[in-house]
């Protein structure tokens, strides 16, 4: 994987823009209360001043029906020099949809924090074709706006990768963790699940790498455009996906992956880093990664909250990660942000 640009740290008093680059829920009627829960956290607890790209707030049909505006707010938000950051509002499933109406020179032009989930799995790509690196982590809506209150984990992990230039260093399993919660539900009705703890699905000794996060799904629709990444992008990479059932099928996670091992993803990669899987997700990415790749040697390590749950770690795309199987420990060898 190539160096990339690193954006500026945020700092306090700093002007975020709140971007709906993908689903546009967060202005929709039935949202918008969460929406502003959002808001208001992100400026209670670090202290910025949260602003809306123009088109952000205009709801779920009218950002369906016009691409373009979305890729017109990504421009905008980078070229104002009062935005120092971008922090999407939700995932979604058509970004690919904007690409067309953007100009990656301008991401590189305007290196800044640029952070999310899910879909915006393509966005991180394209930030990273454009040689700037963006952040796999929270979004607005979730898990930012999650009922009740902000989790300790993810502040901390929001602060420590976003807002501050020491090194990240190890990055710990949550202790708890829970589904994405839409409706708006009191907290004590919120079930959380004591986590386990990380978990080494194969792979022996200690190895670094820089890490590439993604969710599998966006990825795959920009295959065959320019921004999907060559092989050599790959080479001695830890990719962080969210391996699991698609929508309930563990046959389209197997294509899924069948997929990804045909572009050359796994060929030279040093391991794969996934969420918590079920035993049939262990078999189905040992049996792609071992009898279809041959690369029994490759790590892969489980159960890091990166995925959709709450809480959630951030991920600086393209830093470099450090993987201990025998101690079961996972680090971040490098600040997320620079001065």
């Amino acid at each position: 994987m190539k160096d990339l640009i690193v954006p500026k740290k945020i700092c306090k008093g700093d002007t975020v823009a709140f971007i709906s680059i993908s689903g546009g829920r967060a202005g929709d009627p039935d949202m918008l209360e969460r929406y502003e829960t959002g808001k208001k956290r992100m400026q209670d607890i670090f202290g910025v001043k949260v602003i809306e790209t123009p088109h952000a707030l205009k709801g779920s049909a009218y950002l369906y029906e016009h691409p373009e505006k979305r890729a017109e707010d990504l421009m905008w938000a980078l070229k104002n020099d009062e935005v120092k950051a971008i922090i999407t509002n939700m995932g979604g499933d058509d970004s690919y949809r904007v690409l067309p109406y953007i100009d990656p020179q301008v991401i590189r032009d305007n290196p800044k924090v640029f952070m999310g989930f899910s879909d915006i799995s393509t966005w991180v790509t394209v930030f990273a074709y454009a040689g700037v690196r963006a952040y796999y982590g929270p979004s607005v809506l979730t898990p930012i706006a999650q009922p009740g209150s902000l989790d300790a984990y993810t502040e901390d992990a929001i602060r420590r990768t976003l807002f501050e230039t020491d090194v990240i260093g190890e990055v710990k399993c949550s202790e708890a963790y829970t589904p994405i919660e839409w409706k708006d539900i009191k907290p004590k009705k919120i079930k959380w699940t004591r986590n386990t703890g990380y978990s080494v699905l194969q792979g022996q000794g200690v190895k670094q790498g820089r890490i590439f996060p993604i969710c599998g799904g966006p990825l795959r629709q920009i295959m065959g455009t320019k921004f999907f990444p060559k092989p050599e992008f790959f080479e001695g990479a830890f990719i962080a996906t969210e391996h699991g059932p698609i929508y309930g099928s563990h046959l389209a996670a197997l294509h899924e992956l069948r997929a990804f091992a045909a572009a050359g993803m796994f060929d030279k990669a040093a391991g794969i880093i996934t969420g918590k899987l079920d035993e049939e997700s262990r078999n189905v990415i040992k049996k792609v990664i071992n009898q279809e790749v041959h690369r029994e040697d490759m790590i892969i390590f489980e159960n890091v909250d990166f995925v959709h749950q709450t809480p959630m770690t951030v991920l600086p795309v393209g830093a470099l990660c450090d993987v201990d199987c025998e101690n079961a420990t996972f680090k971040i060898l490098e600040s997320g942000v620079r001065d």
